[in-house]
């Protein structure tokens, strides 16, 4: 239906010009005005410069301004290359000298010499004279529309190539993978540099619906102002997030259970602990744990909140989304329980590559197929289920052992906090899970009754050989596992 997310803005815009379409902190816009804004800005953009083709380095800010820029340079034909929220200026040197950036836009001037920088507040200067730029022509589906970097697990930093034809497909797998309706209206306090709050934008967009950006988690009074300002339908967030406002809010969430139709998590896995107490509060609430890197974006879905929830199971692909379980040569397989593969994805949301690095392009995109690190098999009910990163998957004496499972499984166990699971070398058995725990503050460490508890729960061969204390579970700044750091 669109080519990118500005033409949806824009239809939009004329059919629904009175409908909340994007609030922030400090203000609202209908779809009209919004469409109004975008011009603007791409009027103000146009005047110092910016061109088809050129790529701008854009510090991200939770605010309605930094995403109308983003499609202001859509109108303009520019690329969009975001950086996080307070990024040094080195970095933000860095990311404008390997992209050759036209210009830097950001909150505080960077004092980069080499490059034409200009602050929100610069800006914003132009914007409040400008005439909103007319609308003569707009992107096409294979046009590059955005380059996000990220370090992935490797620490390298990686540019993934975009094009508009790439966020059509990812906003479809989103919203109709979460059923998203017409009237929906989403709250999204994941920054907006990163994948996964844009595509959550991007979804609701693309569906004429309205989306309420919030800058932070911990205060709990504007989190549910918004909720009852706006009506607030469903929610976007990070599995840390989410441990934040279930521990703040208490019980409170309880009170939207009939409001809230959905909650999307993703970036990281959920807790155990979370996903029950989430299911207690909000019985009726679809709870949405989605698979995807920021090279594929969001390729499996799977509802949480169920009776009898799948163990590893990140559901059933999403609408444009074609998944494969190969072997080591990349060879499609038959897969089951007793013959898991590496996991490989298909479909228009794949990236077109990553920034002048061939030779990383091709480690993982080949003919269109983006092959992860990750080892699973696809079930009978056409249920993915996943074990974990190629190299953490523990093979015991010829079974594939998920340290993911163990440490759900681990997590259940009252007086742990926290803990991650790696595969030790053993004489006997190949390899063997070892466990290592948080307590929390004030509990006893017995790995005697962790060791039973975890067995009463799962197979033998999948309980750890060894259970060690440990004072901090490594994590990364989303709640990612660095199971290297284990290791």
């Amino acid at each position: 239906m669109f080519d990118s997310v500005l033409s949806a803005v824009l239809y939009y815009a004329d059919i629904t010009p009175d409908k909340l379409c994007i609030a922030d902190d400090r203000s609202a816009l209908t779809y009209s005005e919004y469409a109004d804004t975008v011009k603007k800005y791409a009027s103000c953009l146009a005047e110092r410069g910016i061109k088809k083709g050129d790529y701008v380095v854009t510090e991200a800010c939770q605010s309605i301004e930094y995403l109308a820029i983003e499609l202001a340079l859509q109108l303009i034909g520019a690329i969009f290359v975001p950086v996080e929220h307070n990024c040094g200026s080195s970095k933000i040197g860095l990311f404008a000298k390997k992209t050759n950036a036209k210009m830097i836009i950001s909150v505080k001037d960077p004092l980069l010499s080499d490059f034409t920088c200009i602050t929100y507040e610069g800006l914003l200067e132009c914007f409040n004279a400008a005439r909103p730029m007319e609308v003569t022509g707009l992107p096409g589906s294979d046009d590059v529309s955005e380059i996000l970097f990220s370090t992935g697990t490797t620490g390298k930093e990686k540019g993934i190539i975009l094009t508009h034809k790439n966020d059509i497909a990812l906003a479809q797998n989103v919203m109709y993978g979460v059923e998203m309706e017409k009237d929906n209206v989403e709250m999204i306090p994941s920054p907006m540099n990163h994948s996964h709050g844009l595509r959550r934008y991007y979804a609701n967009m693309y569906n004429g619906c309205s989306v309420v950006i919030l800058g932070s988690v911990m205060n709990m009074k504007l989190f549910f102002d918004n909720m009852d300002r706006y009506g607030v339908t469903a929610i976007d967030l990070v599995p840390a997030a989410a441990s934040v406002v279930i521990k703040l809010s208490k019980n409170k969430l309880a009170d939207y259970k009939d409001k809230l139709r959905y909650i999307q998590f993703g970036a990281a896995p959920m807790p155990e602990q979370d996903k029950a107490r989430l299911s207690e509060l909000l019985p009726n609430t679809r709870l949405y744990n989605f698979y995807g890197s920021t090279e594929s974006g969001c390729t499996c879905l799977y509802n949480f909140n169920t009776v009898t929830p799948k163990a590893g199971c990140i559901g059933k692909p999403t609408c444009n989304t074609e998944f494969i379980i190969v072997n080591d040569d990349r060879e499609p397989i038959s897969s089951s329980e007793a013959n898991t593969g590496i996991i490989a994805t298909k479909g228009d949301m794949n990236m077109l590559g990553y920034w002048q690095d061939k030779e990383e392009t091709e480690s993982v995109l080949e003919n269109g197929i983006i092959y992860s690190n990750d080892i699973g098999y696809i079930d009978e009910d056409g249920e993915v289920i996943l074990l974990g990163r190629k190299g953490d998957v523990i093979n015991v004496g010829g079974n594939k052992v998920s340290p993911e499972e163990i440490e759900s499984t681990a997590k259940l166990f009252p007086s742990i906090a926290d803990c991650g699971c790696i595969p030790v070398e053993d004489s006997a058995k190949g390899f063997v899970p070892k466990l290592f725990v948080q307590m929390k503050r004030g509990e006893e460490f017995d790995s005697i009754k962790i060791r039973s508890f975890i067995a009463s729960r799962l197979e033998p061969y999948k309980v750890p050989v060894y259970i060690v204390e440990t004072e901090k579970i490594p994590r990364s700044y989303n709640g990612k596992l660095l199971r290297k750091e284990l290791k």
